[in-house]
């Protein structure tokens, strides 16, 4: 016999109904999955983003602490640099860096590259400077000054004018040292011995034959006035230009009261200089040997050759009566060279260098006295003060 199953109770469900539930479940499960996988993306990109900052902070700094360790660096080998072009010493304290120091060594840098001033070797005479034992007369005017120490011992009227006679012949000098060859051999010309009557000469003539070196002994020893003419004419080209020449060396020496028209100083009216320009030109012949060489001589003797080949020969004495005997100096007084100068407007005038016991140079000048007695009476007193 055929057994039946028993029929259960509880039907099956149906599919499409479980397929359905199944279905819901499943959309609520992808609809979660996408929220998280929104969530999750973002925190994501936050990390990511935090990280990048995090990696561009760690950047700045770590360019900011090289960017520092680079100055340092720098810095220490520029400090050091300056330290040793100082001579520093590491064995000695550095004094911390001083911008105004700095700056004041520059400063002083740039004035001692500056070039020395006009009056600097000068004895600068600003006004009259008395003696008690020792005065000109109202019509004179002089000076002593102390070569070594710059010191005015003694000035009146030094920038007064005055007519400075054969006193000019320490300008011809120098310009023919300076621009002539001493051993050019001159021939005189008649311009050179056409001067005024009276006016003291060498005794040349016309074709005579003379060297540079002997007609500045008769200028300086004899003071003759032809061989300045013959100087200037041979130096010069002719005498107008020499003329010039010795303006423009007088301005160069800055003698601002002088001006010449002639190269021995006979008389004329536009023919002048000072006292103290008379010291500016001593002082700057005293640059030439040959000057003092020949202005502490006595006496010369010059030989020649007339225009015809004869032989000529004339002594001449000095003018200076210190260097012939005629005056005395002081004790302990050395004549070392110097200048004379007489006419009727100039008076007896005389530009000295002298040395005293000690060595030290003087410059001494006395213009405008009434006879060469007085003259050197004068200069005598004056120079009794420079020991």
């Amino acid at each position: 016999m055929t057994r039946k199953e028993p029929v259960k109770s509880s039907a099956r469900p149906d599919n499409t109904s479980r397929r359905q539930t199944s279905g819901t479940k499943h959309t609520n499960s992808v609809g979660n999955g996408k929220t998280v996988a929104s969530s999750k993306t973002v925190s994501t990109k936050r990390k990511t983003q935090a990280a990048r900052m995090k990696r561009m902070r760690r950047k700045k700094i770590r360019n900011t602490v090289l960017l520092l360790l680079l100055l340092v660096v720098l810095c220490g080998a520029g400090g050091f640099g300056v330290y040793m072009l100082k001579g520093g010493n590491f064995s000695t304290p550095v004094n911390s860096f001083n911008a105004f120091s700095e700056f004041d060594n520059t400063l002083v840098s740039k004035e001692e590259q500056r070039a020395e001033g006009f009056a600097q070797n000068l004895c600068v005479v600003t006004k009259d400077v008395p003696l008690d034992s020792f005065s000109l007369d109202d019509n004179q005017s002089g000076v002593l000054l102390n070569l070594s120490d710059k010191k005015v011992l003694y000035a009146k009227g030094a920038y007064n004018k005055v007519y400075p006679a054969s006193i000019t012949k320490i300008m011809t000098a120098m310009l023919a040292l300076k621009y002539g060859n001493m051993d050019d051999t001159v021939t005189i010309s008649q311009e050179n011995v056409t001067l005024e009557s009276g006016s003291q000469v060498a005794g040349f003539m016309e074709g005579d034959q003379v060297t540079m070196d002997q007609l500045l002994h008769c200028l300086l020893v004899y003071s003759a006035n032809d061989a300045a003419s013959a100087i200037a004419e041979h130096v010069g080209g002719t005498t107008d230009k020499f003329v010039e020449m010795m303006n423009s060396f007088a301005a160069e020496l800055g003698c601002t009261g002088t001006h010449f028209t002639n190269p021995h100083g006979l008389q004329d009216e536009n023919h002048y200089t000072t006292p103290y320009d008379i010291y500016l030109m001593l002082k700057e012949a005293l640059n030439y040997p040959e000057f003092t060489d020949i202005t502490q001589m006595s006496s010369y003797t010059v030989t020649y050759k007339h225009s015809d080949g004869s032989d000529a020969s004339t002594t001449l004495t000095a003018t200076d009566h210190y260097l012939t005997g005629e005056a005395t100096t002081p004790k302990d007084v050395t004549i070392l060279g110097g200048k004379t100068g007489t006419t009727d407007k100039a008076g007896n005038c005389l530009a000295l260098l002298s040395q005293n016991a000690y060595g030290k140079p003087f410059i001494s000048i006395v213009m405008g006295a009434s006879s060469k007695d007085v003259l050197y009476q004068e200069m005598t007193s004056l120079l009794q003060n420079i020991n």
